[in-house]
C-alpha cells in the first residue's frame, strides 16, 4: 500500500479502507458524521466502512446527497452535524458526496450563506482553518474530489459555483479501488472520462506548474489505458486501481486550473442538475481541444503532441477523434442533443460559462461567439 503526501495525506491501495479508524484517531475524530447517498448506502459500502470503524456506535449517517449537491442539502447536513455534536465528517461516495461534505464542513464552522464563500464572489479569504476535518472515501474514479481543494455546489439562486480553499482539502483520502467494483458500467465509463478530461484540461492550462503537468500526463496515460478494461471487466483490480489513480492525479493537478470544458459543464449542470458532469466533459472535450489548438502556450510547449504520446496516439490531430471513438466504445452519448440540450438554451449556458471560475484559466479566453461554436460542435 502506497503512502502519498502531496496536497494531502493519501492512503491508497486494495483494502485501504481498513485504515479509516486509525485515521479518525490521528485526527481526533471521535464522533463522525457519515455523508453519503442512498445508492452507495444500499450497495453496502457504508456498512463496509462502519465494520472497521471503532467509533461506529457514535456515528450517524446523512444519505440525502443529491446527484449535484445543493445549498439546501448542505443546510440539512449541517443541521444533523450540529444537533449530533459531531466533530468530523467521513465522506463516502463520488464527487457529489465529497463536495457536499466539504460544504458541510465549511458551513458548520463559518457563518453566512454558502454563496458568500464562492470564488467569483471573492469568498476564498473568508474560509479559515476552522473548517471541520473531512476524511474522504471515494467510491468512484472520476472527480478526484478526495484530494481537491474545491467543491462545486448549486446555490439557492441556481448558480453552480466553485468554493475553493486549501482548508477544504480533506485531511486524508482513503482510496480503496475495491469500493468501485460494484459501480454500474455507465457510471464507470462516465466517471472515468471525467478523470481523463481533468488530466487533459489541467495539463492544457497555461499556468506554470511542471510537477502538476507531469502528474496530469501520467494520470492520463493510466486512465486512457485502463478505462475500457475497468468498464468491461468491473472486478479487474489492476484496472480499477489505475482508474482511481488517474482520478486522484487529475485532481492533484487542479491547482493549475481547468478551462472551457468545465466552465461549460458547470453552467449546464446548474441549468439542469440531472446532467452527469463526467458525461458532459466527455462530450465537450473534443471541441474544446480543437479550440485550444491555436493557443500560443499549447503550440509553443507542444502540448498536443505530449498528450498524444501519453494516450498512445500517432499524432496530435487524432486526439479529438480518439476521444469521440473512446466515448462511443464506452456507450456514452455522442452529443449534447442526446441529453436534451437545444440551441435555444445556448445564451443561458454561455452566460454561466463566462462567469465560471474555470473560464479564466483556459489557454484561450473564449468569447460568447467561441462558446457558441463549441456548443454547436458538441451537439
Amino acid at each position: 500500500m502506497a503512502f502519498i503526501n502531496y496536497v494531502t495525506q493519501v492512503q491508497f491501495g486494495l483494502g485501504a479502507v481498513s485504515c479509516i479508524s486509525g485515521e479518525c484517531d490521528r485526527l481526533g475524530i471521535r464522533k463522525p458524521l457519515i455523508i453519503t447517498d442512498k445508492g452507495v448506502r444500499a450497495a453496502g459500502l457504508v456498512d463496509k466502512v462502519l465494520s472497521v470503524l471503532d467509533c461506529a456506535d457514535d456515528t450517524r449517517i446523512f444519505d440525502e446527497t443529491p446527484s449535484n449537491p445543493t445549498e439546501g442539502a448542505v443546510r440539512a447536513a449541517v443541521g444533523m452535524y450540529r444537533s449530533g455534536g459531531h466533530d468530523g465528517i467521513i465522506a463516502i461516495g463520488g464527487g457529489s458526496a465529497i463536495d457536499l461534505s466539504k460544504g458541510t464542513a465549511l458551513c458548520a464552522t463559518h457563518d453566512g450563506p454558502l454563496s458568500k464563500f464562492a470564488v467569483i464572489e471573492g469568498g476564498m479569504p473568508s474560509i479559515t482553518e476552522a473548517v471541520a476535518p473531512v476524511i474522504a472515501v471515494p467510491t468512484t474514479a472520476g472527480t478526484g474530489s478526495e484530494v481537491g481543494r474545491g467543491a462545486i455546489l448549486i446555490m439557492e439562486d441556481g448558480r453552480k459555483l466553485g468554493v475553493l480553499s486549501p482548508y477544504l482539502v480533506p485531511k486524508v483520502a482513503v482510496c480503496d479501488p475495491e469500493l468501485t467494483y460494484g459501480l454500474p458500467r455507465q457510471l464507470t465509463a462516465a466517471t472515468g472520462m471525467d478523470a481523463i478530461a481533468h488530466c487533459i484540461e489541467t495539463f492544457l492550462s497555461p499556468l506554470f506548474n511542471p510537477p502538476a503537468d507531469g502528474i496530469a500526463l501520467d494520470g492520463l496515460r493510466r486512465g486512457w489505458q485502463n478505462i475500457r478494461k475497468a468498464t468491461d471487466f468491473p472486478n479487474d483490480g489492476d484496472a480499477r486501481l489505475n482508474m482511481m489513480s488517474a482520478s486522484m492525479q487529475g485532481a492533484m493537478a487542479f491547482q493549475k486550473g481547468l478551462g472551457c470544458v468545465h466552465s461549460l459543464s458547470h453552467a449546464l449542470g446548474g441549468l439542469d442538475p440531472s446532467l452527469h458532469h463526467g458525461t458532459l466533459n466527455a462530450i465537450l472535450l473534443p471541441a474544446v481541444i480543437e479550440f485550444n489548438a491555436s493557443s500560443d502556450s499549447v503550440r509553443n510547449e507542444r502540448k498536443l503532441d505530449r498528450l498524444a504520446e501519453a494516450m498512445g496516439l500517432k499524432e496530435a490531430q487524432s486526439i479529438s477523434a480518439g476521444i469521440r471513438d473512446l466515448s462511443a466504445a464506452l456507450g456514452l452519448p455522442a452529443g449534447l442533443r442526446e441529453l436534451g440540450v437545444e440551441v435555444e438554451m445556448f445564451p443561458e449556458i454561455i452566460e454561466g460559462a463566462l462567469a465560471d471560475h474555470s473560464h479564466k484559466t483556459n489557454p484561450r479566453i473564449a468569447t460568447p461567439e467561441d462558446y457558441g461554436k463549441i456548443l454547436t460542435d458538441s451537439l
